[in-house]
């Protein structure tokens, strides 16, 4: 020490260990930073003003040492009575920094080669060398103001010439240089604060937010991990091979070994050692944060014991007290750096996994057959994608706890046991009763993941709801599926409120935790011996420690529970699910020899003994009935079957037309080139062979219109017609067409055929195999394949057949005569609907694009009005409550630590202190009143959850088609997926925390102002900064959070759409493009998730620094007020000054997650507000049971539009049908046919007019009373999983008998009967695992069983064959005479017989009579007739 009596260091110290510890950081360290350089090259940054100004700084530093250490080493000369020391150290202090400033420059020269912007490594060097500076700066200001300057004028200026130039380098370390060019990479610093900043003043967009880092994007991170997964999968089969040869001949060990293998590899234990090994050196980086942070945190109370020292010796220097204060202060800074760095680290590894997760499982969605997908449907994929991708990112965050969380606690009991002694053990007692009350309570949570289970269920309902919302709107079927959904909800909430109750009762351990282990330490060590007093050093060093105590008790629970929903979601996501194969010829076009397929391993042969040999450019038709298995002979060509026995070889590449068209939500251009470059004259050329150039005439922005999600706004004729344009545009080797030519009208039929299909089309020399119905194609075949129960019975050329007088020959004699007949003609309305929906589009937003946004409106800050609604669901007396006890424990929580100061202030008479039993009892009995509270939260939250989901369910079904006609489904996913999971489990969770902590910080500020009343000087502005801060990053962080979501919904539109068109996709070799594409979707979804936490840390480290300043505040003033105040009061109040900046960092999250999460009540309310259908049903309804009991309909002056101001699409429909009567609806394209159908369900609502039934106006009446009442078969044939008997009657209407006898009439008694299960047999998504002819069946017996006086066909037979269709037909014509049957025209032989024919032409009536007459006017039915054959 000085002559002063300052604390003070030695000049030998000084000059030496002050000047090497930074010169030895850079020296040790240097060598690895250079190898971490050159093992990471960003780009080459170009020489920018701020590189230079560091060299040139570095440089002038440089010389000023040397300088020095010239005047040094001739002052050392010229005075040889210097001290060893004295000599040497100003040598050692010189000579040491020389060699440091020449490495400085050249570690900022390879940084910039390397393309580093900002180096945190020589910042650090900056801070040390600063730091250390510090000392001899003050030496030197004490002497210059004691001696003068003049004494050593040269030695003074030198130093603070050297001392100016570290600040000014330090000061450039902050700021990063330009990117390396073409380069993106992340300020940490300054780019959030531009953004946050921009986020506050206007409403931030998708062009705001930075790109990805090269790193972070999925093509990197999906390349490197299947590097990795290609080196694990090696080395397992290295193993085999190696198992094998030890074993030898013993085949069932062999086996054994293999099978184990398999298992190890389909666990997900394989894919997280390649993720760990792929991500783990990046993640060991913030593993070393943490445990400097813990480092840290554990110095803070040892310098709080020190400060408590202090203010018990009277005589101690102030300088101890402010020194005491100002490293506490250091301290926490450190702290709060560290963990955030270590924060962001975590964040940015689960971002990374989540892409990588989301990448294999889109690549896995490509490669899964049939069989695989009823085991993992389109809503178990999109749940997968985002519930569990979340789980896992909190797996990262999370999982250093549940290794760190028990070394921290064994570390806090060690320094409790050195202050309290052996009653420590008392605290490790309470901590093993506390461990395994939160593991038996993780273990039963682990328990509950069923709740996953039923919300993967009502996800995957949802998901065929939307699908096939049509069909529940006609058949009024939506109460039946409505009443499915929210039993899979129950059963989810019945999980979610035990798991919920169960987390509650852990908070509550975990708040109470503190005050249990203090009361049991506090308890012991006062009653086994009264000479043990409880003095403030030993209380709040003691709680300081026990609140430590409380992170990582509470993060290992949580950590557990985290750990095991992954161990589930891993094995969940790794399901081993079958991949394809094909195989490539070089002889016949294709192939197949001997071959015998089943749809499933274990399930029966779909297709046996097939040998078919189809030369190349030849072409090949595939004939039979029904279910005979044409589409999986197709099927089994792909590959896309389970292939028992046999081989299959397909020579060059492959273009298929599926039987249901699977469209892209793309433009028509996009759908036909698929990929491909655009040839104008050949794409014009394909156009024309496939009768598309009259539809793109229609369309308001011809081949560039955007076709809606599933080709929603095209006719079934116009999808088909697009897909087999598709496969022409390819110009393959092989065409596979799936019956192309049935949803087409007879003529354009024809054309097709000629154009493409034929011996004269553009495919001419191509091979192809096509599966048709149509006889009048046959003769034209090279070869006929005739199927029946999946066996090739009859082969041969057309002539070849007809000379055998087989079967095929009876059947060709049979339907010969009709087959020129024959003519499917296009649901005109639905073509003609195209035109209004495109020119509606058109109208109102100009641009087609409309039908795959997710409209949004971007909003600064989350309105008022949504946690309004949020408490509104919950009710009011429920919350008030609520508040109530959070105030209530809080104030039990001042109030005994309060006791407890006043209690270490109690003087001590003999060593002892007096009525030690009495204090803590009265600290027992305040410390029991903290329990209790969460339950009422969660409780809470899962009432809102309820109401908030049975609103939107009901708002979504109540909305009329229009609306899902313009919203994508995986919107709509979305809202019932992610949107309902953040309201379930994330917003109660926030609340919780966020009261919690909220009220907790008033306790803090109400003690330090308690201690020191000046505190709330600094404590105020302190505050108004915290709010400022916090409400500058909330309307930044609302609005990334929308932009995320908003990204997210495109994701899982294209999962779905993949899944669905999986088959074309892979017959195409198309996966490549189509991950590419999910690759974008995912990486600008990213794009908003990643500015979101690092604003966060952001935010956090900014405000923690707010609350290191209320340590600071804290333990400043009690050094000043020393002699007025007791340890006691100092301890109490520092000691909870310290818990601010953890406290303020858990408001910042909790708030964040409770402000970005109420999003989704906005997003679930939205839809409240869209357009809504009529009332289902109306009350106190005069409605006879048996209506209609006659069936006659009358339009008066009936007039309709699609939407206001447009067109009509009906004007002016004046027409009465009588009872039993028998009408064909037909017309050309747009003429307004399906429309009527559209206005008699009241799809649409009348625009004028009105639409009698019965003499009841249909308007007046509720929409399922009518629906109900009346009944459809439509053009497309929708099944929902679940049994067959739900398929037919979801309301358990009818009898077995009933539903029998619908069968037989409808031609499926047979194969319902050979099911495994008959009635109960499951039928799989969208009814994959029966025909698409079969599935029409099911939908005639769905009519057949509900036989209503009305009766409504919409191209009902397009999709069987002749035989059936005549079946049909003759079904109808006994089963509905009584009945009055329109049909929109499809084979117009079948309408020939009937009373009256309705010839539609722009929306009104052109014609109308018998079909007879109409033929003798020679008018627009004759000339349909004449293209058909007819006539």
């Amino acid at each position: 020490l000085s002559r002063l009596y300052k604390p003070d260091l030695t000049e030998c110290f000084q000059n030496t260990v002050l000047v090497w510890f930074p010169c030895v950081y850079l020296w040790l360290l240097a060598p690895f930073y250079a190898l971490k350089l050159y093992c990471h090259d960003c780009g080459c940054i170009r020489i920018s003003t701020l590189c230079t100004a560091k060299t040139v700084i570095r440089g002038l530093s440089f010389q000023n040492t040397r300088l020095t250490f010239t005047i040094r080493c001739n002052a050392s000369h010229t005075n040889l009575t210097l001290t060893h020391c004295r000599t040497l150290s100003p040598s050692l202090s010189l000579t040491l920094p020389l060699s440091p400033q020449v490495l400085a420059i050249c570690i900022i020269q390879l940084e910039r080669i390397r393309g580093c912007r900002s180096s945190v490594f020589l910042f650090l060097f900056w801070v040390l060398a600063v730091v250390c500076s510090l000392v001899p700066l003050r030496a030197k200001i004490q002497l210059v103001m004691y001696e003068g300057i003049t004494t050593d004028i040269v030695r003074y200026t030198t130093f603070f010439s050297y001392f100016s130039l570290q600040l000014a380098q330090l000061f450039l370390c902050c700021f990063a240089d330009q990117p390396p060019e073409g380069k993106t990479v992340l300020c940490i610093i300054a780019v959030p604060l531009r953004l946050v900043v921009k986020g506050y003043r206007t409403p931030l967009e998708a062009g705001d937010l930075w790109n990805l880092r090269e790193e972070d994007t999925s093509d990197k991170i999906i390349s490197d991990l299947e590097e990795e997964w290609t080196t694990e999968c090696a080395k397992l089969q290295e193993n085999t091979m190696a198992a094998g040869v030890a074993l030898g001949t013993r085949l069932p060990d062999q086996a054994q070994i293999l099978r184990k293998l398999q298992k190890e590899q389909s666990s997900g234990f394989c894919l997280l050692r390649t993720l760990a090994r792929n991500l783990g050196p990046y993640f060991l980086t913030g593993t070393m944060c943490i445990i400097f942070h813990d480092f840290f945190m554990f110095a803070i109370p040892q310098v709080l014991s020190l400060l408590l020292g202090f203010m018990n010796e009277e005589d101690a220097p102030l300088w101890k007290g402010y020194f005491y204060a100002t490293l506490m202060f250091l301290l926490s800074c450190l702290q709060s750096l560290f963990n955030h760095q270590y924060m962001y680290t975590c964040f940015t590894v689960g971002m990374r996994v989540k892409t990588a997760v989301m990448g294999l499982v889109y690549r896995k969605s490509l490669v899964i057959n049939s069989a695989s997908r009823r085991t993992c449907t389109v809503g178990e994929i999109v749940n997968l994608v985002s519930a569990d991708t979340q789980k896992l990112m909190d797996f990262v965050v999370y999982f250093n706890a549940v290794w760190l969380a028990p070394i921290e606690i064994a570390l806090c009991l060690f320094f409790l046991w050195q202050h309290l002694g052996p009653s420590a053990l008392a605290g490790i007692a309470t901590v093993i009763l506390i461990f395994p009350l939160n593991g038996f309570i993780a273990k039963k949570r682990s328990k509950l993941q069923v709740q996953m289970k039923f919300m993967d269920g009502r996800i995957k309902l949802m998901n065929e709801i939307l699908n096939g919302i049509k069909i529940l709107k006609f058949y009024a079927w939506e109460k039946a599926f409505l009443e499915q959904v929210l039993g899979y909800r129950e059963k989810e909430l019945k999980a979610l409120k035990k798991s919920q109750i169960l987390y509650s009762i852990s908070i509550a351990s975990f708040n109470s935790s503190t005050f249990l282990i203090a009361f049991a330490m506090f308890g012991v060590y006062v009653l086994i011996d009264d000479k043990n007093v409880l003095d403030a050093q030993k209380v709040f060093v003691s709680m300081a420690l026990i609140n430590i105590l409380k992170t990582p008790l509470s993060q290992l629970p949580f950590a557990m529970s985290t750990t095991m929903q992954v161990k589930y979601n891993c094995i969940f996501s790794m399901v081993p699910l079958s991949s394809l194969s094909i195989f490539f010829s070089d002889g016949e076009g294709v192939l197949i020899d001997n071959g015998m397929f089943s749809w499933t391993k274990e399930g029966p042969p779909c297709l046996k003994r097939i040998n078919v040999r189809v030369p190349q450019g030849s072409l090949v038709a595939v004939v039979g009935h029904v279910g005979s298995g044409k589409s999986s002979l197709l099927s089994a060509m792909l590959g896309e079957t389970e292939k028992r026995s046999g081989s299959v070889s397909i020579k060059g590449s492959v273009a298929y037309v599926p039987q249901q068209a699977w469209i892209q939500n793309a433009t028509v251009q996009d759908n036909v080139t698929f990929g491909r470059e655009k040839q104008k004259t050949w794409y014009q050329r394909v156009l024309d062979a496939c009768a598309l150039l009259p539809d793109l005439e229609i369309l308001p922005a011809g081949d560039s219109t955007e076709i809606g999600e599933k080709g929603l706004n095209l006719s079934g004729g116009q999808k088909q017609r697009v897909s087999l344009a598709r496969a022409v545009y390819r110009k393959a080797d092989v065409y596979l067409l799936d019956d192309p030519l049935s949803a087409v009208d007879a003529h354009v039929g024809q054309h097709i055929f000629d154009k493409v299909i034929g011996p004269k089309g553009v495919l001419r020399n191509k091979t192809r195999v096509l599966v048709t119905h149509g006889m009048s194609f046959l003769p034209q075949a090279d070869l006929i394949l005739v199927l029946v129960d999946g066996e090739i019975t009859e082969s041969g050329s057309y002539q070849e057949l007809l000379s055998r007088h087989g079967a095929f020959a009876d059947f060709i004699h049979t339907f010969a005569s009709n087959d020129r007949k024959e003519s499917v003609t296009e649901t005109a309305a639905q073509r003609g609907r195209t035109s209004f929906f495109f020119l509606t589009f058109h109208i109102l937003t100009g641009v087609c694009q409309f039908l795959a946004s997710d409209c949004l409106s971007f909003l600064p800050q989350v309105r008022l009005e949504m946690y309004m609604e949020y408490f509104k669901t919950i009710g009011m007396a429920f919350i008030i409550p609520i508040v109530f006890l959070y105030a209530f424990q809080q104030g039990a929580s001042l109030t005994y630590n309060y006791w407890l100061s006043l209690w270490a202030d109690e003087p001590i008479v003999n060593g002892t202190q007096v009525d030690t039993d009495m204090k803590l009892a009265v600290y027992g009995a305040l410390g029991i009143a903290i329990f209790g509270t969460t339950v009422a939260i969660s409780v809470g939250g899962i009432i809102a959850s309820r109401h908030l989901h049975m609103d939107l369910l009901k708002n979504v079904l109540h909305s009329p088609m229009s609306f899902f006609e313009t919203t994508p489904s995986g919107n709509l996913l979305n809202r019932f997926a992610k949107e309902i999971d953040a309201i379930d489990c994330m917003i109660p969770d926030g609340l919780k925390m966020m009261l919690g902590y909220l009220f907790k910080l008033m306790e803090v500020c109400i003690i330090v102002m308690l201690a020191t009343p000046f505190a709330a000087v600094v404590i105020l502005p302190l505050a108004i900064l915290y709010a400022f801060v916090q409400s500058f990053y909330v309307a930044t962080s609302c609005q990334l959070r929308r932009l995320e979501s908003v990204s997210r919904s495109p994701i899982y539109t294209h999962f779905n759409e993949t899944v669905q068109g999986a088959s074309v996709i892979r017959a195409f070799g198309e996966q490549h493009r189509f991950i590419v594409q999910a690759n974008k979707r995912v990486d600008f979804n990213q794009t908003s998730y990643f500015p979101r936490f690092v604003a966060t840390r952001w935010l956090a480290v900014n405000l923690e620094f707010v609350g290191n300043g209320v340590v600071l505040a804290a333990a400043i003033l009690s050094v000043m007020g020393k002699d007025t105040l007791s340890p006691g009061i100092v301890g109490l109040a520092v000691s909870h000054s310290l818990q601010v900046t953890g406290i303020l960092s858990w408001i910042v999250r909790s708030w964040t997650d409770v402000e970005n999460n109420i999003v989704s009540v906005e997003r679930v309310k939205e839809y409240a507000d869209t357009a809504k259908e009529a009332v289902w049903t109306v009350e106190g309804s005069s409605l006879p049971l048996a209506w209609p009991q006659t069936g006659t309909i009358e339009f008066q002056d009936y007039g309709l539009q699609y939407r206001k101001g447009l067109d009509w699409a009906l004007k002016g429909i004046t027409l009465k049908i009588q009872e039993r009567e028998k009408v064909g609806i037909v017309g050309r394209t747009g003429a307004g046919k399906s429309s009527l159908a559209l206005g008699i369900f009241r799809i649409l609502e009348a625009a004028k007019g009105a639409i009698y039934i019965d003499g009841v106006n249909i308007a007046e009446i509720g929409l399922h009373d009518l629906r109900s009442r009346i009944t459809i078969i439509p053009q497309d044939p929708v099944l929902f999983s679940g049994s067959l008997r739900m398929n037919l009657d979801p309301f358990d209407t009818y009898t077995d008998e009933e539903i029998w006898s619908s069968l037989e009439l409808a031609h499926l008694k047979n194969f319902v009967s050979n099911l495994p299960d008959k009635l109960n047999y499951e039928c799989s998504e969208g009814g994959e695992n029966l025909s698409l002819g079969q599935r029409q069946l099911v939908c005639l017996a769905r009519a057949l069983l509900r036989k209503t006086k009305i009766l409504v066909l919409d191209e009902a037979t397009a999709a069987v064959d002749l035989e059936t269709d005549t079946l049909i037909q003759s079904t109808i014509r006994q089963q509905f005479e009584d009945c009055t049957v329109l049909t929109i025209a499809h084979r117009l032989n079948t309408i020939m017989d009937y009373t009256r024919v309705i010839v539609m032409d722009k929306g009104h009536i052109s014609e109308m009579d018998s079909p007879t007459n109409l033929i003798s006017n020679r008018g627009q039915f004759y000339r349909m007739c004449r293209e058909a054959g007819l006539v």
